[in-house]
């Protein structure tokens, strides 16, 4: 069972996605709130699986509440929810390393996968918030994710990059997923000629 935590300060929405999820086998709804100070204050005593936080909310936005959860170092996964796809939001949200990162009005079935998707270590973000928000001033991967991707240039098999970085072949799978979905891309050749381009690779 995956334990959720939503904030969302549209009440009928917070109520309505509430019962869309809790209508699944596999995932319960452990308490909800329409504030990021209250969300801040209960995702620290009920610890769930995963937070979906929506941006703008009163007191803490949900972006505020993802700082705090990655500085704070709890296991809780992060998936912001957000209207508008707005550059500086994509960049902090992308800061404070959250796992999922979607628009409001996608289908409540993205939702539902990207919560099962980020449970099993993957990133995922919404295609169209990534869209002409990657430049060459805003890289948007670790050093870790371009350690694995400057192998995927030299053209290593995942194995061999697993071996050559001392990590497991489906934590390098995990890497690649990632980077893909930050760079809104299909596949290595996609990722590597982006990187290349806006010189994150040389």
């Amino acid at each position: 069972m995956i334990t959720l935590y939503l904030a969302e300060d549209q009440s009928m929405l917070n109520s309505a996605l509430t019962q869309l999820l809790d209508l699944e086998d596999d995932l319960h709804v452990l308490g909800s709130a329409g504030d990021g100070a209250k969300a801040w204050q209960d995702i620290q005593q009920l610890k769930p699986d995963v937070a979906v936080l929506d941006i703008e909310m009163p007191k803490l936005t949900g972006l505020d509440v993802a700082d705090k959860i990655h500085g704070s170092q709890l296991a809780t996964k992060i998936i912001i929810l957000t209207t508008f796809a707005q550059k500086a939001y994509f960049e902090r949200a992308i800061a404070a390393q959250v796992n999922g990162y979607l628009l409001k009005d996608s289908p409540s079935d993205d939702l539902i996968d990207v919560i099962r998707k980020v449970m099993t270590g993957q990133t995922v973000y919404a295609p169209e918030l990534v869209t002409n928000m990657v430049t060459a001033e805003s890289n948007p991967l670790t050093d870790r994710e371009l350690a694995v991707l400057a192998e995927v240039a030299s053209g290593l098999s995942s194995k061999q990059i697993a071996a050559s970085l001392f990590l497991s072949e489906g934590t390098v799978r995990n890497y690649l997923s990632t980077i893909f979905s930050k760079l809104g891309v299909h596949n290595r050749i996609e990722a590597v000629q982006m990187a290349k381009k806006n010189k994150w690779l040389e």
